[in-house]
């Protein structure tokens, strides 16, 4: 924690923010439709700071809810395609073709299927945070030493123990690459699915979407930023605990 107090470390992004704002106050007078004043955003983040906390949760709760169930259908899907070579073969093709659907054309009729509450909300975000998890996963789970694979076969180790001593282990470097990027991206599914799949739970993509209707660009741009404030919260907590869990790693042997 130490190392966070250093000015080496905060002060870059201190003055990076700084150049930033200037940047963007002048902005304010070319756009003026487009980038309000930094106060009047802080003032209506200020004004509206229940409102908008209530519906963040709403946001949060989806891109947890729905990362969590993309994260344990593509590891399982993982350890399948890395077990078993035809199912490989099966599997990942139907992958990439979710992957490149476009899911904002789907999500109309997710809604007539599932209706106007979450459920909409949650398979998006699920199938948005599944394939880097998915690729990232397998890959790791084939990324193994051969020495160390030689060394267990040769001791007779199963499957499931090499499974699960080996492979799972060797895995987790990238398995938390990609929780690094599905993380915030989680954030950015729930309020895509928010203003693709409409209905009646909370989130601040409505809010975003009413604000945008009544020409309100101080709390459009407040909901922004609690969005990104969001997202950065979230990487710092996968981050955190990539660090702990990865000691061993060479990745976080610098850190």
């Amino acid at each position: 924690m130490r190392r966070y107090l250093w000015p080496s470390f905060w002060l870059p992004f201190v003055v990076l923010v700084v150049i930033l704002g200037f940047l963007w106050q002048a902005g304010v007078h070319r756009w003026p439709y487009l980038l309000p004043p930094l106060g009047d955003v802080w003032s209506s983040l200020h004004t509206n700071l229940h409102y908008l906390l209530t519906n963040a949760w709403g946001t949060l709760r989806e891109a947890l809810l729905g990362l969590a169930i993309g994260l344990v259908v593509a590891v399982a899907l993982a350890v399948v395609v890395s077990e078993v070579p035809l199912a490989r073969r099966a599997i990942m093709p139907v992958a990439v073709i979710l992957n490149v659907t476009p899911l904002v054309a789907i999500a109309p009729a997710l809604v007539v299927a599932f209706g106007f509450g979450i459920t909409p909300k949650l398979v998006i975000t699920a199938l948005i945070c599944f394939f880097p998890i998915l690729i990232n996963t397998s890959v790791g789970l084939r990324s193994v030493p051969l020495e160390v694979l030689q060394v267990y076969r040769t001791v007779h180790a199963s499957r499931l123990e090499v499974l699960w001593h080996l492979r799972a282990p060797s895995s987790l470097p990238y398995v938390f690459a990609a929780l690094q990027i599905v993380f915030p991206l989680s954030v950015i599914g729930a309020v895509v699915a928010e203003m693709s799949a409409p209905g009646i739970t909370l989130g601040l993509g409505n809010v975003i979407q009413q604000a945008a209707q009544h020409n309100n660009l101080a709390l459009t741009w407040a909901a922004i930023a609690l969005l990104a404030l969001m997202g950065a919260v979230l990487l710092f907590v996968v981050t955190v605990v990539q660090r702990r869990v990865l000691r061993w790693h060479q990745s976080t042997a610098s850190v």
